[in-house]
């Protein structure tokens, strides 16, 4: 089974090297919007393009990841809502189970389902322990997955949740607040699960500033998603991938939040 972008995560944290991964929803972009955000991706030195969503509506899958290989070599991980989304055409996917929910459908009944066409597609199986933390808002995901989320202020159920992810053989461990959350996953909860676990830590949802990115990187997060912010400013790129990067670089200073 290939390892090469697991092997890198677990290198970059290692070294303390923290990655910036932009999500790129298939139903929200055309040619013209994948060239204008893969250039902004390079200028940013984005190290992971994530490509999925909770639904996936359209059949264009193959070709959102064909037009970004095409104009990058940035690695495309495929973040998939369900089995049909997959493309051979990506370098990795994020097998994820919902560890954090009780649907027995997302920890093992739809990876079941899936696994003959995932094995017979070649791509590199990251198996990820995917965790929804309450943001504050009803999500899609949480919808989708007719499962409640962690509570924002409940840092030992997260903690126990990764520990248990890990120790069950998951890859990496995935804490998301969903699209659309209005308040971000906690510094303190980050902090806390980084601290027993040794996998990398993914850490999305509501991040809207390089500022927060920033705090995230600190407390422990090895790579930060921004998705929506990114859509809604995709100049915004710059100041979250310079934010995130500057994370363990000696000699650098936070950024400063925008006005």
């Amino acid at each position: 089974m290939k390892t090469r972008l697991y092997q890198q995560l677990t290198d970059r944290k290692e070294k303390g090297q923290k990655s910036f991964a932009v999500l790129i929803d298939p139903d929200k972009v055309d040619s013209n919007k994948i060239d204008q955000l893969t250039e902004l991706a390079l200028e940013a030195k984005v190290d992971y393009l994530f490509v999925g969503g909770s639904l996936v509506v359209s059949n264009h899958l193959d070709k959102v990841v064909q037009r970004i290989k095409k104009n990058c070599n940035i690695p495309v991980i495929l973040f998939p809502g369900s089995p049909s989304q997959i493309s051979i055409h990506a370098d990795a996917l994020l097998y994820l189970s919902l560890i954090s929910g009780r649907n027995p459908e997302l920890l093992i009944g739809q990876h079941v389902i899936s696994a003959a066409a995932v094995k017979q597609s070649g791509l590199e199986i990251i198996s990820t322990g995917y965790m929804v933390i309450d943001g504050g808002a009803p999500t899609t995901v949480s919808y989708i997955s007719n499962a409640a989320p962690i509570p924002a202020d409940k840092n030992e159920i997260a903690v126990c949740t990764a520990m248990a992810g890990e120790m069950l053989g998951m890859k990496v461990i995935y804490m998301d607040a969903g699209s659309g959350a209005r308040k971000p996953i906690s510094e303190g909860m980050i902090e806390k699960v980084a601290g027993t676990i040794e996998v990398p830590i993914i850490v999305g949802g509501g991040i809207t500033d390089p500022e927060k990115a920033y705090l995230n990187c600190k407390a422990g997060a090895d790579i930060v998603v921004i998705g929506n912010a990114i859509e809604k400013d995709p100049g915004l790129i710059r100041e979250m991938g310079a934010a995130i990067h500057a994370v363990g670089v000696a000699g650098t200073q936070r950024p400063t939040p925008n006005a």
